[in-house]
């Protein structure tokens, strides 16, 4: 077998007919490890966070929550990154075998032209069969309700939308949640004096 060193910006290389080798231990080119295991050119963000929807966790009880991609227009992505969209009034439903989401404004990128969509028109979400039967008997049968609590790009750059299947909060677990925290205030208040003396 015969072996060629190859020297390519101070990382040596040994060149093998199977393979490049690297002089870290990596086959293939896949080079050096960092301490917790991941690629030294893996300093991308995991998720960078569009618009969450802070009022969905005031108002309902999250029971589980569900990761799915969504089907976009090219304008759309681009409004996203900028930051351009709002999940307020906006809710999921499951019709005919597959998921769609409603009410939630992306609004139009501003050089879009005549490639721009309907601000608020319906989405699809994309998610596996089996979750979204699961989902269907939740909705329908157990009567909960899928609303969106985050937009966000993961580490490749898709966007994502993190879905919560939920039930609404009564007013009087409104009254409770707020004198709970109350207490818990109180609380907090009267430790940090007491470690002040």
């Amino acid at each position: 077998m015969r072996e060629t060193t190859v020297e390519d910006s101070g990382l040596l290389l040994l060149c093998r007919k199977g393979g490049v080798k690297t002089s870290h231990g990596g086959e293939n080119g896949q080079g050096s490890r960092g301490r917790n295991g991941t690629r030294a050119s893996d300093t991308r963000p995991r998720n960078k966070t569009v618009a969450t929807n802070r009022k969905a966790l005031r108002d309902y009880t999250v029971f589980e929550r569900v990761e799915a991609g969504i089907e976009l227009a090219g304008t759309e992505v681009k409004s996203l990154r900028a930051g351009n969209v709002s999940l307020d009034e906006g809710y999921a439903a499951v019709e005919h075998g597959e998921v769609f989401l409603y009410d939630v404004n992306i609004a139009p990128y501003a050089q879009g032209n005549v490639f721009n969509r309907e601000p608020k028109r319906r989405r699809k979400l994309l998610l596996h069969r089996d979750e979204i039967r699961r989902l269907f008997g939740r909705t329908t049968l157990r009567g909960y309700t899928l609303i969106p609590l985050r937009l966000y790009f993961n580490a490749r750059g898709k966007a994502k939308v993190e879905l919560a299947l939920c039930r609404g909060r009564k007013s009087y677990d409104h009254r409770e949640q707020l004198r709970r925290r109350a207490i818990e205030r109180e609380d907090r208040a009267v430790q940090r004096l007491a470690k002040r003396r």
